[in-house]
């Protein structure tokens, strides 16, 4: 069942940012936040997704960052609601949980303990927006992913 603790139907500023610190084994991980445009609901049994609200998210782009506690950074930006064809989910991004890759960052000493900071940020007051949702941050080791994309990993 899928749980759904707020939908927005109309913002003008959305902003996303949080911290973690934790001592991280000696790795490579790659940060994403996973989001999905629409609302889910259920309909006779079946899960279906409505778009009524969502809108904006194509005119300008959100700005994924993150940093840590030793210097490393990075960033990308990329509209939501874009057209253009993604590997995994061709031309339907609307109704699909998406993750959006922000970057790596390299753990070489779990002593002391790594702190990131990361954030999800479209400021541009000159639009409304609405319609999405944010499930949640991941940062987890570069090569698991790449098996988990691959299909290798079920």
């Amino acid at each position: 069942m899928v749980q759904c603790c707020g939908i927005f139907h109309q913002i003008w500023w959305f902003e996303v940012d949080g911290a973690v610190k934790f001592p991280f084994p000696a790795d490579i991980y790659t940060l994403s936040f996973r989001i999905h445009l629409g609302r889910f609901s259920k309909r006779l049994g079946w899960r279906v997704c409505y778009f009524e609200h969502t809108h904006g998210w194509e005119i300008k782009p959100v700005r994924f960052e993150f940093s840590t506690s030793d210097g490393q950074q990075a960033s990308t930006e990329c509209c939501l609601d874009e057209t253009q064809q993604d590997e995994i989910n061709g031309y339907h991004k609307c109704g699909c949980w998406i993750d959006y890759k922000v970057g790596e960052l390299i753990v070489t000493d779990p002593d002391p303990d790594t702190e990131v900071r990361f954030s999800m940020k479209q400021i541009n007051c000159t639009h409304s927006k609405g319609g999405l949702c944010v499930d949640s941050v991941s940062i987890i080791p570069s090569d698991l992913k790449d098996r988990r994309t691959k299909g290798i990993l079920k």
